[in-house]
């Protein structure tokens, strides 16, 4: 079975310099061999440290970034190898939910207007389809329809947010990206938006690549789900896997940061020592071996590829370690 999304090796590198008569300083390396694929109607998410390169690498699966190198297969098609009309089409199937819902939104155009914004790009129906759409995804995502002539500055937060869901469901995509949609939300929010989403895919079949920092987002609404850690996928499984036995140390570093309330469930504490290397000058061998506390004389000539730990296809288990599992 073709799964809904697919990446291969991807990368994106962001030159230092290099203007007019000057030389390059060197290469910041955002996204540095990421593979994964998602199967359709499932989620996957990716989790990590603020920097590590989620955000870019979202980008750079939409093209909303032309990626380094790298393969991005949606539905089988390759839209590295896309231009023109060939791309616009195929994007009406693949929609992004944004971070920042103050931000995301036109100020100078109405709630209806942004939502319908999509259906008027892609001439998708009639005007009068195109208001009985966006009428249909106000009540969809818990709006009322006759909010659609108010301006974003006149909603909350949490409605900003549900009017740029709508937005992203105008062309009844397949894929639809999240990008840290609920951390900008007031924890009272971002319970509701969660569960919006849920439902969403239920009724619709969605695919999900969400993004966030927040393990206890991911542990709720992933199916798969993949640490990053500067440019790099470390570790990457099935939820109960990687949240029940993690392999790598920085996973289990993240998971043993959360907060937890019952105190018969409290892990021991070891904060991860010192800070993220740059992306511009990463460590030899495996980029967390500065840091990781299980590190040999190996992690630091070795590059570790992630390594097949357990089970088979969407349920394979794998870890970008020499000492996985060890420790656990």
């Amino acid at each position: 079975m073709t799964p809904c999304l697919e990446v291969r090796d991807l990368r994106k590198h962001y030159p230092l310099g290099g203007g007019f008569l000057a030389a390059r300083r060197g290469i910041v390396r955002a996204v540095d061999g990421v593979s994964f694929a998602v199967e359709a109607g499932r989620t996957l998410v990716l989790a990590g440290e603020s920097g590590c390169g989620k955000s870019t690498l979202a980008r750079a699966i939409l093209r909303l970034e032309e990626p380094t190198s790298g393969a991005v297969l949606f539905e089988g098609r390759d839209l590295a190898t896309l231009r023109g009309r060939g791309l616009f089409a195929l994007r009406r199937r693949m929609q992004m939910i944004f971070q920042d819902p103050f931000g995301a939104l036109n100020p100078r155009m109405t709630a209806g207007e942004i939502v319908r914004e999509p259906l008027r790009v892609h001439r998708a129906g009639r005007r009068a389809a195109q208001e009985a759409r966006v009428d249909f995804l106000f009540q969809r995502v818990g709006l009322s329809p006759a909010l659609r002539d108010r301006y974003p500055h006149e909603f909350s937060g949490g409605q900003r947010q549900r009017i740029g869901i709508a937005r992203a469901l105008a062309l009844e995509p397949r894929l639809i990206v999240a990008d840290e949609p609920v951390s900008a939300l007031d924890v009272s929010v971002r319970a509701q938006i969660l569960n919006l989403l849920v439902g969403l895919q239920r009724d619709f079949g969605l695919t999900y690549l969400f993004i966030t920092h927040d393990l206890t987002v991911a542990e709720y609404v992933g199916d798969t789900v993949a640490i990053m850690y500067l440019g790099r996928i470390v570790e990457i499984g099935p939820r109960a896997a990687v949240f029940g036995r993690p392999a790598h140390p920085y996973t289990r570093a993240l998971l043993e940061a959360v907060p937890v309330a019952d105190p018969a469930r409290r892990r021991p504490r070891e904060p991860i020592r010192g800070e993220a290397p740059s992306p511009i000058n990463p460590p030899s061998g495996c980029p967390f071996h500065p840091r990781c506390p299980m590190a040999i004389d190996a992690c630091s000539a070795v590059s570790p590829p992630l390594a097949q730990l357990a089970g088979e296809g969407a349920e394979a288990h794998s870890a970008a370690c020499l000492r996985a599992g060890e420790g656990a």
